[in-house]
């Protein structure tokens, strides 16, 4: 059981990929995050040596620190971010207790360099459907939570990635794009390192509705018809998106917690006399 203010790596776990995540603040030093560049998904690093300059950017807002083994770096980092107006909370057992007990990781090397205020930045076609809505919601629930999104025509996405410092992605001829039965959703996937049960079976359905395989999973079809409904309600390809993150999120717990759920009707309970 978590003790005051930490929080233990199963309760962190339930928590990563949902809207409403905390911030994740990862203040190992140097030496320690050299021996394994992983992190907790989302999680941005800050120099706890520092920590009077940038906690009272997150105030009001709810973060968990993480350290190399949840002691002295975590735990006075949180407490100065409470001071200074967040609510903080340290990792019980920091990275080395996340390793250990399987907890979803990020691979650091594989992220493309962020903007000048730190923001990754990708550029894709517009009028998306599935892969370019779906590779945005694992970005910002797995990568980077405020990672920005360029929708342009598709004959300028190699010279916008140029001219703004953009990665490419779901397009032919790039490195972020479908390679061979596998859609952009599978390739980000595999080069983040984000292995678990839960998101490749999402990947199953997302592939299904983006490749016309709907044999793949039951669930394809509904995700491919809901797509192609919001492609059509919005005309605004960042209004779109930030419509269908929720779609997305519902697959998602769907994926983690219901796949064994089913529903009928009338009710087979007992009938009232």
């Amino acid at each position: 059981m978590a003790g005051p203010d930490s929080i233990t790596t199963a309760q962190l776990s339930r928590r990563i990929g949902l809207p409403d995540a905390p911030i994740i603040i990862d203040v190992r030093d140097d030496e320690d995050y050299a021996s394994d560049p992983r992190s907790v998904p989302t999680a941005i690093r800050r120099d706890y040596r520092s920590v009077a300059d940038w906690a009272p950017s997150f105030a009001g807002k709810t973060t968990i620190v993480t350290c190399q083994r949840g002691l002295k770096l975590s735990q006075g980092v949180a407490a100065w971010l409470r001071q200074a107006g967040a609510g903080a909370e340290s990792l019980e057992g920091g990275h080395e207790a996340w390793v250990a007990d399987k907890g979803l990781l990020v691979r650091n090397e594989a992220l493309p360099a962020g903007g000048q205020d730190g923001r990754t930045v990708w550029v894709t076609r517009a009028r998306p459907k599935i892969d370019r809505i779906a590779c945005p919601w694992l970005i910002r629930r797995f990568i980077d939570r405020d990672a920005v999104f360029l929708y342009v025509a598709q004959s300028e996405v190699p010279a916008v990635a140029e001219r703004f410092g953009a990665t490419p992605f779901d397009i032919d001829g790039v490195f972020w794009s479908h390679r061979g039965d596998a859609c952009t959703f599978d390739v980000m996937l595999q080069e983040f390192g984000l292995s678990s049960e839960v998101l490749a079976r999402l990947a199953t359905i997302v592939r299904g509705a983006d490749t016309n395989r709907l044999d793949l999973a039951p669930q394809a079809a509904g995700l491919l018809a809901a797509s192609l409904g919001f492609s059509r309600m919005y005309r605004d390809d960042l209004q779109q998106l930030d419509a269908t993150m929720s779609l997305y999120d519902s697959f998602y717990r769907w994926c983690r917690d219901a796949v064994a759920e089913s529903h009928n009707w009338p009710n087979s309970g007992p009938r009232e006399s």
